[in-house]
């Protein structure tokens, strides 16, 4: 191909970006770079092609007009934060029941407590401030880091925490009747966390029960957890309950591989 004809070639590619801002690539060859003012990438729907252009970064940092946009940069910047120390202080909880959009969804929950924030000027809103909003705690109550398995889902017990110890205990309920268990499990766990965390100051302290396995079989059961002990620390009070599954062989119980029936649930803010 000659230089004039990959010019008209390249001329009618951008004509057609411009009209459809983004155009799907179809050629034997898949192409991912920059070339002149056209970047190609692999995306989702197969390989993309589409102009390059847009603010620059100076501009966005610096020119007036895009203040709205500086603060909205840095309040986003905040509740990402605050999601990521939340999933720190959960340590090994949150990893064994969390879903692959747990980090969205939490950022999307934080952004919601950020906004009950009446105190600070736009753009410094912040989950700290917002935790002092008597309503912000409802906005958390409830949340699952597992959306494939929720609370609500796979077990129909009610519970009462005791904010002052940490203890949860579930109304009585049948495993065989009120439990959703994947196929080959033969025994649940229960374990609640109590964590104390300072959005502010990004400390936070975590304290577990024992973990309590128990069969599934028929018979009313009536589960009673407490933390070892009190956390120690000042902050906000985060209650959540820990459910597993596991099937048992020749007396060995072996976690099930794919976690996708675990439960990491936030019962109560105190």
């Amino acid at each position: 191909m000659t230089i004039a004809h990959k010019k008209a070639y390249y001329l009618c590619i951008s004509i057609n970006l411009i009209l459809l801002k983004m155009a799907k690539l179809k050629s034997l060859i898949k192409v991912e770079g920059t070339l002149d003012e056209l970047t190609f990438y692999r995306g989702t729907e197969g390989y993309l092609v589409r102009t390059k252009g847009g603010v620059s970064k100076n501009r966005i940092m610096n020119d007036p007009a895009f203040a709205r946009t500086r603060e909205n940069g840095k309040e986003f910047g905040s509740i990402a934060a605050s999601g990521k120390l939340l999933r720190s202080a959960l340590g090994p909880m949150v990893f064994r029941a969390k879903d692959s959009k747990l980090t969205s969804r939490l950022v999307g929950v934080m952004g919601q407590v950020k906004n009950m924030d009446t105190e600070s000027v736009r753009g410094s809103r912040n989950v700290a401030e917002g935790l002092n909003n008597a309503l912000a705690a409802a906005l958390l109550e409830g949340f699952d880091f597992n959306a494939r398995a929720t609370y609500s889902s796979i077990l129909n017990a009610t519970s009462v925490v005791d904010v002052s110890t940490g203890k949860v205990t579930l109304s009585g309920f049948d495993p065989t009747e009120q439990l959703r268990s994947p196929d080959g499990a033969t025994h649940f766990s229960l374990q609640v966390g109590f964590l104390r965390i300072d959005f502010a100051s990004g400390t936070y302290e975590l304290t577990q029960s024992v973990e309590k396995v128990y069969p599934i079989v028929t018979g009313i059961i009536t589960p009673s957890l407490t933390p070892e002990t009190v956390p120690s620390l000042t902050g906000t009070g985060m209650h959540f309950i820990l459910i597993e599954f596991f099937q048992e062989i020749n007396g060995v119980r072996y976690m099930l591989n794919n976690g996708a029936f675990n439960v990491l649930h936030l019962l109560k803010v105190s």
